[in-house]
């Protein structure tokens, strides 16, 4: 994928995971099936997941290598990506640390929602704004897959709005 349709994809599932969950009535948003996060809670764990990317891809680059170092393989595909994040599900892997949402009321609804969509809109625009060969270059840590490319990171951001979709979407039809 190239920068541009990264940037589009990262546009597309965020807003149809923010268009679920604006549709969604309060009982539905604060509903959380025991030992499991309620709609609000994936609403806020995404927040808190888009921005330290969105913070990320604006640094300089020499201060990414710096703090990284630079990428020592080619960038994974799309699909492989996901389909070792979702090995890492398998295996148990959960989110951590300031990952982990705490309690999120109705109250909070709107502006979690508006901090999601500003903050997707900010790092769609400096997405497109990267050249292809920076995004096979750099490299962020990943608290659960190591070290990625901004591209894979990029890949990540894109799909995991997406798992969390679709885990909203399960819960609430078992409910």
């Amino acid at each position: 994928m190239t920068n541009k349709e990264i940037a589009e994809l990262l546009q597309k599932n965020h807003q149809e995971f923010i268009d679920l969950i604006k549709g969604l009535k309060e009982e539905d948003f604060c509903y959380a099936p025991t030992d499991k996060w309620s709609a609000a809670q994936q609403l806020d764990h995404l927040v808190r997941s888009v921005q330290p990317v969105n913070m990320a891809i604006a640094l300089p680059k020499m201060i990414l290598q710096l703090l990284f170092g630079k990428a020592n393989r080619p960038s994974k595909t799309y699909d492989e990506l996901i389909a070792k994040y979702q090995n890492k599900i398998q295996e148990g892997a959960k989110a951590s640390g300031r990952f982990i949402p705490p309690t999120v009321g109705l109250a909070q609804k709107e502006n979690l929602l508006k901090r999601l969509g500003e903050l997707v809109n900010s790092l769609s625009k400096k997405t497109s704004g990267q050249s292809e060969e920076s995004l096979d270059k750099y490299i962020l840590p990943h608290p659960l897959l190591g070290k990625l490319t901004l591209r894979e990171m990029l890949y990540f951001t894109a799909y995991h709005v997406h798992h969390h979709q679709t885990i909203v979407e399960r819960d609430l039809k078992n409910k």
